[in-house]
């Protein structure tokens, strides 16, 4: 059975760094590309960044460039999300996702996690 938890949001300061975990289990991070998402109540679910099978980075939004990073460790099947330079439009609840590829589209993600809040205030 394939699961994702998040991990590691919490509340920041503008300019803080935060990362984020998403711990993968019943199966293994060389089969599956894992995307990070994030949602604000009343918006459309945002991809942010996605690592695929072969460890190639797809970035979804450019607001994030330069400032967070996507990484993997198949050792302990475990999937970062670094963020820095974190700005108060970052807030949100940050998902992480498995499947074949890194889709454009959230819709093709068959597993999700719970999400982890990320609030970035003063």
């Amino acid at each position: 059975q394939v699961q994702l938890v998040e991990s590691g949001g919490e509340l920041v300061q503008p300019g803080g760094s935060l990362r984020l975990s998403c711990a993968a289990s019943g199966f293994t991070l060389d089969h599956y590309a894992i995307a990070w998402f994030r949602q604000v109540p009343g918006k459309e679910r945002e991809g942010v960044l996605c690592i695929s099978r072969s460890d190639r980075t797809t970035y979804y939004t450019d607001s994030v460039k330069g400032r967070f990073t996507i990484s993997k460790d198949n050792a302990k099947n475990m999937v970062y999300l670094q963020m820095n330079s974190l700005e108060p439009e970052d807030s949100a609840r940050y998902y992480c996702a498995a499947d074949a590829r890194c889709y454009s589209d959230y819709d093709h993600f068959g597993s999700w996690g719970q999400g982890t809040q990320v609030t970035v205030s003063a």
